[in-house]
């Protein structure tokens, strides 16, 4: 044991020697391995192998061994070497040292730098996130991945491009962002330095307001839409629309657009007026002009009237066929049918009826109807019925409110006439009823009572009629020929209605 201590005591320590050499790269970059090797003539001589950087101990082993550096940094720079302890004999070891080999461990790529397209974007627009950096020549090969963040929230990432573009800003967007570059296996990453970005919001102007259907127009029983819509404005938009003449709020949408809609499912008659939107994004609401809407009543079951009234007409008689409508909204066109057949139309721009005349023949009894049509379709009235009796009948009531009622005429020689009111009577009425096919007689009035009184022209056919109320027609009464009646003492008569139409 004394002459082993011996020994160590007066071996050489710490000189460079050939027998143990030192093998490891002078260059590398982020991210490689390096790997350093310290070997002998005879590795199985290797004792206490330890491993050295800039005089510090970074590792030792037993033996041979590699020291190797996983994932170099530039901080792994420096000077390296090693120290062993050579075994000479079984009782003496000697120690050796390697020289000096410098490493020098440079960037794989700079710290990016995030550039954007605008540094005063506004919400809508679109802004493209850039992170700059750059490969050495010899290491262009080397695929890199960009990630992209916003307030420590991730936005996303590209591989192989360094770009990344946020299509439609939103306020929300404002915040500080960085990027991060770093190789696919994470090696090497590094950040960029955090910028702030304001995203600017542009107040909304010229607001206004439109209705669908087009026209300021509705229709009872219709959809109306409300359309709101400014010109310019960002971000998320409250749309309000309002009553004008009660304020109302009639409803609101808070939504990211330049324009919203309000829909009235049903209209009615109530909701004509004028109307306007507000449109605000945090700036304060900006008012629209108000729209006046117009209520229109579409067509719906007009009323057929038949002159004289009645379900019986003669022969040679003047019928007068009346289609009202009276709710709906004009212009309304009025046609006229006869069965399936048009008779013809008529159209009453402000509204109103409208009638249509014919004269009576053997074939126009049947079924009569109309329509009324002011744009939103034709609607049909009920079917009313017509029986035409002949030959042509030679007496006739007018202006009553039934075909049973009203002035009494007689016809002579193809001409119409009045009759004498002197002497008239219910069996002169009866007579009169008789013929017309109505029930019994009832009164018999002046014709004063059914104006307008007759024109001048028109003839006073019988001065004193002589019915005894058996008589089927006026003809057959006796008369007297003396005549000094003039229209004002025309006569009339009311008869029962045996078949009341639906007139």
């Amino acid at each position: 044991m004394l002459l082993y201590s011996l020994l160590l005591v007066l071996a050489p320590v710490g000189v460079q020697s050939d027998w143990l050499s030192i093998s490891m790269p002078q260059r590398a970059y982020e991210g490689d391995e390096v790997t350093i090797r310290c070997s002998a003539y005879n590795n199985g001589e290797i004792m206490n192998l330890v491993y050295y950087k800039d005089g510090y101990q970074l590792s030792a082993y037993s033996g041979a061994s590699n020291y190797i550096i996983s994932n170099a940094r530039t901080s792994d720079s420096g000077s390296y070497y090693c120290k062993a302890n050579r075994n000479v004999l079984w009782i003496l070891n000697k120690p050796e040292e390697t020289k000096s080999v410098w490493l020098h461990v440079q960037e794989l790529f700079p710290v990016p730098t995030l550039t954007f397209s605008t540094f005063l974007p506004t919400e809508g627009s679109s802004m493209t996130l850039s992170c700059d950096t750059t490969l050495p020549a010899d290491r262009s090969w080397i695929s890199l991945r960009y990630d992209f963040s916003r307030d420590y929230n991730k936005l996303g990432w590209r591989e192989w491009s360094p770009k990344f573009e946020i299509s439609a800003l939103s306020k929300e967007d404002s915040g500080y962002y960085w990027c991060e570059a770093k190789t696919l296996s994470n090696s090497v990453s590094k950040q960029s330095s955090k910028s702030h970005i304001s995203v600017q919001r542009i107040r909304v102007s010229q607001v206004s307001m439109e209705t669908y259907p087009p026209g300021n127009q509705a229709v009872v029983g219709k959809q109306l839409t409300l359309v709101c819509s400014v010109a310019e404005g960002t971000g998320n938009i409250t749309f309000s629309w309002y009553r004008e003449d009660t304020k109302e709020n009639l409803g609101a949408k808070s939504q990211p657009s330049q324009r919203a809609e309000l829909q009235i499912p049903v209209v009615q008659e109530s909701h004509a007026g004028g109307y306007y939107c507000t449109a605000n994004n945090s700036y304060g609401p900006i008012q629209s002009k108000t729209v006046n809407i117009t209520v229109r009543i579409p067509a719906s079951s007009p009323l057929l009237t038949i002159s004289p009234p009645g379900a019986l007409a003669f022969i040679g008689d003047v019928v007068e066929l009346h289609c009202e409508d009276w709710r709906a909204s004009p212009p309304i066109l009025y046609r006229f049918y006869h069965e399936d057949v048009i008779l013809g139309n008529i159209s009453a721009p402000f509204g109103g009826g409208g009638s249509f005349n014919f004269s009576v023949a053997a074939n126009h009894s049947g079924n009569y109807s109309c329509e009324a049509d002011n744009g939103w379709g034709p609607s049909p009235s009920k079917v009313v019925t017509v029986n035409v009796a002949g030959p042509p009948r030679k007496v006739r009531l007018m202006n009553g409110l039934h075909r049973c009622e009203g002035r009494v005429e007689v016809e002579q020689e193809g001409r119409w006439g009045t009759v004498c009111d002197d002497g008239w009577d219910l069996r002169d009425v009866a007579v009169v009823c008789r013929e017309l096919g109505c029930g019994a007689a009832r009164h018999t009035p002046v014709a004063l009572l059914y104006p307008p009184v007759a024109e001048e022209a028109l003839p006073v056919h019988i001065q004193v009629a002589l019915c005894n109320g058996t008589e089927v027609a006026l003809a057959e009464c006796e008369q007297v020929e003396a005549f000094d009646c003039g229209h004002d003492e025309d006569a009339g008569a009311v008869c029962e209605v045996l078949e009341p139409g639906a007139f």
